[in-house]
């Protein structure tokens, strides 16, 4: 069956990357969420996707420029009426140990090379014993493999945008156990190879419900979507099949 991971939570109606997207996700019936880590200027791992806080909070400038304190004090939920602060990693893993929900926790340091930020969230991730349940992603395989020479216990993928070819390959070449693929850069077929040399694919992100369709017919490992309601709805269809 077609796992579903809830991108930066049930965004498609909650603010993303917050406790309320999270819990949404919980209730709406995913099978795990999607999030985003950056570090604070004081080193706290904070859930929240762009390099600067101006587009999904009430504050401005650099996660790496404010102090955690600060980044606290703003609301994450600008579009609504209830305030959301942005949570911190520490947040979100204490309420995983409330669930049986799996997380992809994706590094974002392509543009900002946050120093030890590997080492932080594997921390924490032993800390709260959620090794078998988290995926680490990022952008930057160099991190990837960092992540996976650091603990080889916990799952990593690399995130691509473009197609690569014989992307199983690569994946075991930097010990992946998955790969997380833009949803329109891989074909059927390439997906199905993979998934046959044991190699997950996770492909982001999945809002229509025709490319739905598609990965729940080609029993694909799992969907990123911003829309757990809908994927959760269309994935019955498929689960009533002999």
């Amino acid at each position: 069956m077609t796992l579903i991971f809830a991108h930066r939570g049930y965004s498609a109606s909650y603010a993303e990357n917050t406790m309320g997207a999270f819990l949404e996700a919980e209730k709406a019936g995913a099978d795990g969420v999607e999030l985003d880590v950056q570090l604070t200027k004081d080193g706290e791992i904070v859930v929240i996707h762009d390099e600067k806080v101006d587009r999904t909070t009430s504050g401005t400038g650099f996660v790496k420029d404010l102090l955690f304190k600060e980044i606290r004090k703003l609301n994450a939920n600008v579009k609504g009426i209830k305030k959301e602060p942005v949570p911190s990693l520490i947040e979100v893993l204490e309420w995983m140990n409330t669930n049986k929900l799996r997380c992809n926790i994706e590094l974002k340091n392509g543009l900002v090379p946050y120093e030890g930020m590997e080492e932080k969230v594997i921390r924490l991730v032993r800390k709260y014993d959620l090794m078998d349940r988290i995926i680490i992603s990022s952008f930057n395989h160099y991190s990837i493999v960092d992540s996976y020479r650091m603990a080889p216990e916990i799952e990593t993928a690399p995130l691509f945008i473009e197609g690569i070819y014989m992307p199983w390959i690569y994946a075991q070449s930097i010990r992946a156990k998955g790969i997380h693929p833009k949803h329109s850069a891989m074909s059927d077929n390439i997906i199905i190879n993979t998934m046959d040399s044991g190699i997950a694919v996770r492909p982001y992100t999945v809002n229509k419900d025709m490319d739905m369709h598609r990965f729940f017919n080609i029993n694909c490992t799992a969907i990123i979507t911003d829309d757990p309601v809908k994927a959760v709805r269309i994935r019955k269809q498929y689960e009533k099949r002999p």
